[in-house]
């Protein structure tokens, strides 16, 4: 019997360190960054290889909350959305997307980041990513933020962007979460966000 995982249920929950393990796997994107991209900068980035990468993901289990949550399909991993507070995640503290929304962003430990999404092939365009959007704004608020925010890719303005560069979601995925535009300062990106 085959069973077609992508009609299956998907189920959602704050992510395990072994499931995030298996699910990001030794080859692709995801075994190379260990989603450390924006908890890194510049020089920092360079001198952290992926092993390393992937010691600090692992240690942000060990201090709570999950750095993120995960989807499943038939009991197997097939989707993770990061989300913590901004202030985790340097790159976008500091990147041009967040700068040019303004000088009225909200800061603190209230304001949490939904930085990335990973979904397994074989399970993209399925709605594991909302699954996964909706699981990280309800982690996110049970752990205190009063703000979520996201940095999606317009792909009606970046027609070109293909599935490595849709890691931060889509503008349709978040606005269909109820999230709205802050701002669009930079061609084909945004900054949303959603209060509690």
């Amino acid at each position: 019997m085959v069973l077609n995982f992508v009609s299956a249920a998907i189920t959602t929950g704050p992510a395990t360190w072994p499931d995030v393990e298996k699910l990001f796997g030794v080859r692709g994107e995801p075994s190379r960054c260990w989603c450390r991209w924006f908890a890194l900068t510049g020089q920092d980035w360079k001198a952290t290889p992926p092993k390393t990468r992937k010691e600090q993901l692992k240690a942000k289990f060990d201090d709570g909350p999950e750095p993120g949550v995960l989807a499943f399909r038939g009991g197997e991993a097939v989707g993770w959305c990061a989300v913590e507070p901004r202030q985790c995640y340097p790159r976008i503290e500091q990147s041009q997307v967040l700068k040019a929304a303004g000088g009225g962003a909200p800061q603190g430990t209230g304001v949490w980041s939904v930085s990335c999404f990973v979904v397994s092939p074989g399970h993209r365009r399925s709605g594991v990513a909302a699954a996964l959007l909706d699981a990280a704004v309800g982690h996110a608020f049970a752990h205190g933020a009063e703000i979520v925010e996201g940095y999606p890719v317009d792909p009606s303005l970046r027609p070109k962007a293909g599935s490595a560069d849709l890691y931060q979601g889509t503008v349709k995925l978040f606005g269909a979460a109820g999230f709205f535009t802050v701002s669009t300062a930079v061609p084909g990106r945004a900054v949303m966000r959603l209060r509690r």
